[in-house]
């Protein structure tokens, strides 16, 4: 009967870390809706909605602490346990992220760089997380490595749209003050941080593929 409990928490862990995945997914594809639509309410619900994702990580983080302190789980069981409780970490992080995306849309002053289609990098790394989550779920080492294969053109996306921004402030011709070239360059400065959160968010989708595959096959090869 032990043993079947024991066995139950380890599901009930799987469980509640992809639990989680859905809510930060949801927290960052608000912070999306929020930039796009410049609505600051959804821009606020996502702010606030940190708080939620604090909560379910600091209660996974026990749950991990619980079953290697009173467990003693050994070789694929222990390594499931250090992987979720490092995926959960990469998720907690996601969702600061998302966060950001909340606090850029309540300080944008303009809109800026209209051939930078940020949606789409968006959605691109939501889709990476979506299926690094599926990947752990199934233990699905194959996807693994396809997931930390695309994250070079997800890179590659945000590298062009980073020069896109920097080569429509060069030729911008039409400011007339001071005032207006430093609220300028607080809003480039913005679009500049929403690119680099947005690759942020791959990396840490690659991180819980690298984590899954070491969790199944004990392989180290995607950890850096």
């Amino acid at each position: 009967m032990a043993r079947e409990g024991y066995q139950e928490k380890l599901e009930q862990l799987r469980e509640d870390v992809l639990y989680m995945s859905e809510i930060v997914l949801e927290q960052l594809q608000m912070g999306l809706d929020a930039l796009e639509q410049k609505d600051e309410d959804v821009a606020w619900d996502v702010i606030e909605g940190d708080h939620e994702v604090n909560e379910l990580y600091l209660d996974l983080e026990q749950q991990c602490i619980d079953l290697i302190a009173l467990q003693q789980p050994v070789a694929g069981d222990l390594r499931f346990i250090a992987a979720s409780f490092k995926i959960i970490t990469d998720l907690e992080r996601i969702g600061d992220l998302a966060t950001n995306l909340g606090d850029y849309t309540l300080d944008a002053q303009q809109n800026l760089a209209p051939d930078v289609d940020i949606q789409s990098i968006g959605e691109e790394t939501i889709a990476m997380v979506e299926r690094s989550m599926a990947a752990y779920a199934d233990e699905d080492t194959e996807e693994c490595y396809a997931i930390a294969e695309h994250d070079d053109e997800v890179d590659q996306m945000c590298e062009a749209a980073s020069e896109v921004v920097v080569r429509d402030l060069i030729e911008r011709e039409d400011l007339d003050s001071e005032e207006e070239v430093q609220r300028l360059m607080q809003d480039i400065y913005r679009l500049l941080l929403t690119i680099r959160d947005l690759e942020r968010v791959g990396d840490h989708a690659v991180n819980i593929a690298a984590r899954t595959l070491y969790m199944v096959e004990s392989d180290d090869d995607l950890l850096y």
